[in-house]
C-alpha cells in the first residue's frame, strides 16, 4: 500500500466522514472498532484503514488508542499551579516530559486580571490506587519551584467527548433534547490479570497496527488468548472503566498538510449555588459545543466556582458566542450564576496519564521515592 498518495487533510470528504465518527463516536469496547467506524461513516473498511494509517503517519491524526475512563481506575483531579513567571515555561516542560501522571499540560491566560488569573499552569493528574494526590503534588511543586497548587478532582462528569471535525460550524446555543447524562466517580479495583489486559488495551497503535484484526497482537501481549482478552475487556465495559475508542487530532499545532484544526481552548468557569451543582451540570452538558463539562469545587482561589466545562474553536469570537449562549440558557432557566469566567489555552501538550500501579512504584524508584512514603 502506498501511503504517500492518500489525502491526509482533515477537511478531505472522506477523511472528514471517517473523523466525525472515529474521534468520539466509538463507545466503550468494540471486538471490530474499525468495521463500526466504516459502518457509521458509511465507508469501506479496506479504505478506513488505509485512512486512518496516513494520517497517524503523518501526524494528523495525533494517536489512536482505546481510551479508559480513567476517573474510574485512578483518583484524578485538574490541578492549578501557581508557578513565578520565570519558572513557567521551564515547570511546564517538567510536567509534560517527566511526570507520566500529568495528562493534559496547559498554560492559561485570562482577558483581565481576575481571581485565580495568577493560575498560569493547568494540569490534568492521576495517581493510581493506593498512592496520594497530595503527596504526588506536593513532589511536582518541589521539582518545579512553585509557589501553590489547587486541586480540583471532578465530583461528576455531564459531558465527554471530543469531536472536532463534527463541531465545525456548529450554531451558538445548539444542544441535545435531554439533560446531559450524569457520570459518576468510582474507583474500580482491578486484579493483577485485569491490569495485564488494561495495559495492552491501552496502548497507542502504530501505523502498521491498523489491521483488521486489532487485538489479536494485544491478546499476546496480555498472554491470554484472544477470547478471554475479549471477555476481560467486556467485563471491564460492564464495569464502566472502558471509555471509547478514538482516533485523536493534533488539534493544536499546525498540521503537516498546513492545517488548524482549532486555535482555540477556553475553559469556561461558572459558580452557581450549593445544591444546584448537578442540575446546572446537566443543563450544560448539553450544549453540543463542550468536549468536557464536570463539577468540580475551584475554592476561594476561582471564587467559588463549581462548574466548569471545556469548549475548542478556531474564531475565538464564535467561542465565546457559545459561552454567551449557555450564560443565556441558565438565566432563562433561573439558575442563579454569582461568577463566570473564561481561562484561555495557550502552550498545549496532551499525552495519557500513566493510571499503573506497578507503573507508579517503577516511578518512585527511577525519581528516588520510597513507593511506600507516597501511599495514601
Amino acid at each position: 500500500m502506498n501511503l504517500s498518495t492518500v489525502p491526509v487533510e482533515t477537511n478531505d470528504p472522506i477523511n472528514a466522514r471517517i473523523l466525525a465518527v472515529s474521534e468520539d463516536k466509538i463507545q466503550g469496547f468494540q471486538r471490530a472498532p474499525l468495521g463500526e467506524i466504516a459502518r457509521l461513516a458509511d465507508v469501506p473498511l479496506p479504505v478506513v484503514m488505509e485512512r486512518i494509517q496516513a494520517m497517524l503517519k503523518t501526524g494528523t491524526i495525533r494517536r489512536v488508542r482505546q481510551t479508559l475512563m480513567a476517573t474510574n481506575l485512578a483518583p484524578g483531579s485538574l490541578v492549578a499551579w501557581q508557578v513565578p513567571a520565570d519558572r513557567l515555561e521551564a515547570a511546564f516542560d517538567y510536567m509534560f516530559q517527566k511526570d507520566p501522571f500529568s495528562g493534559h499540560v496547559v498554560i492559561r491566560s485570562t482577558d483581565a486580571a481576575t481571581p485565580g488569573s495568577n493560575y498560569k499552569l493547568w494540569t490534568t493528574l492521576k495517581v493510581p490506587q493506593g498512592f496520594s494526590m497530595q503527596k504526588h503534588a506536593d513532589f511536582l511543586l518541589r521539582q518545579t519551584g512553585g509557589e501553590h497548587y489547587r486541586l480540583m478532582p471532578a465530583k461528576r462528569l455531564f459531558a465527554l467527548g471530543v469531536g472536532h471535525v463534527r463541531r465545525r460550524g456548529m450554531a451558538a446555543g445548539s444542544k441535545a433534547d435531554a439533560l446531559a447524562e450524569v457520570m459518576d466517580v468510582n474507583v474500580v479495583k482491578l486484579n493483577e490479570l485485569e491490569w495485564r489486559v488494561l495495559t495492552a488495551l491501552k496502548r497507542e497503535f502504530e501505523p502498521e497496527e491498523i489491521t483488521e484484526q486489532l487485538w489479536q497482537r494485544r491478546a499476546e501481549e496480555a498472554q491470554v488468548p484472544l477470547e478471554t482478552f475479549y471477555e476481560i475487556a467486556e467485563d471491564l465495559n460492564r464495569r464502566k472503566v472502558i471509555g471509547r475508542f478514538s482516533t485523536f487530532l493534533e488539534h493544536v499545532k499546525t498540521l503537516a498538510t498546513g492545517e488548524r484544526v482549532t486555535r482555540f481552548n477556553a475553559l469556561f468557569h461558572w459558580a452557581v449555588p450549593a445544591g444546584r451543582e448537578i442540575e446546572t451540570g446537566r443543563e450544560v452538558g448539553r450544549h453540543h459545543i463542550l468536549t468536557h463539562a464536570y463539577w468540580r469545587e475551584g475554592g476561594p482561589e476561582f471564587r467559588n466556582v463549581n462548574i466548569m466545562a471545556v469548549a475548542h474553536g478556531t474564531d475565538k469570537e464564535v467561542v465565546l458566542q457559545h459561552k454567551t449562549a449557555i450564560d443565556e440558557h441558565l438565566r432563562s432557566i433561573n439558575i442563579p450564576v454569582s461568577y463566570t469566567n473564561v481561562f484561555w489555552g495557550g502552550r498545549s501538550e496532551i499525552k495519557p496519564s500513566e493510571i499503573s500501579p506497578f507503573a507508579y512504584s517503577e516511578w518512585c524508584q527511577s525519581v528516588g521515592l520510597n513507593p511506600e512514603s507516597m501511599k495514601d
